[in-house]
């Protein structure tokens, strides 16, 4: 079962998802792209890690920016601590919550890793496209249960910067190749969940 939670800032989305995984699942790997790069945001991780810890529900952590799709393939050695019985689909498999998929986007947008480079330091829009696809056939390669939280990042004003534009652009393409490959799809506003998956309207 693949999971997509979209949603804009404060709007519940990482709430919901949890009570998804603590809802269908006996515990919970919960795959983390923050960094903390200064000291709200670690007072920010401190806090949810906390959540989760009083929550009364079997949560175990794992930092992880960039190589989100080794995970699931369980080929990032040491790094891979998925466990096996998650791609079997066995009941007691952990449920694996990736909260989120648009920080891991700027995560690889701004720390490229090959030196596929605009020459700005910022990774190309092939190295990203690179990125991008081999997350997306990770996820639908996965057969555990797996919940993603996103950010709706293209409903506001257009970015005046020409990085916010193409962060923009990335995000929505993200969201729609997961959207494509998941379950079900969750759109969270005001704290209200609603599924979209079982309500498209095909052309």
């Amino acid at each position: 079962m693949i999971v997509t939670v979209t949603g804009g800032a404060r709007s519940g989305k990482s709430a919901f998802a949890e009570k998804w995984c603590m809802k269908h699942g006996d515990s919970g790997l919960y795959v983390a792209t923050a960094q903390a790069f200064d000291s709200e945001m670690r007072q920010r991780i401190a806090h949810h890690r906390l959540q989760r810890e009083e929550s009364g529900f079997q949560w175990s952590t794992l930092e992880e920016p960039l190589h989100v799709a080794d995970l699931l393939e369980g080929t990032s050695g040491q790094r891979g601590i998925i466990p096996a019985t998650a791609q079997t689909g066995e009941a007691l498999a952990p449920v694996v919550l990736i909260d989120c998929l648009t920080l891991w986007l700027s995560n690889v947008m701004l720390m490229p890793e090959d030196g596929d480079t605009n020459g700005d330091g910022m990774a190309s829009d092939h190295a990203v496209q690179k990125e991008m696809d081999r997350l997306v056939s990770a996820v639908a390669s996965y057969s555990g249960q797996l919940v993603m939280v996103t950010n709706e990042v293209g409903s506001g004003i257009v970015p005046e910067y020409p990085l916010g534009r193409k962060y923009r652009d990335w995000a929505g393409i993200l969201n729609r190749k997961m959207a494509e490959i998941s379950d079900q799809v969750f759109l969270v506003t005001a704290g209200i969940a609603i599924e979209l998956k079982s309500r498209e309207y095909k052309l």
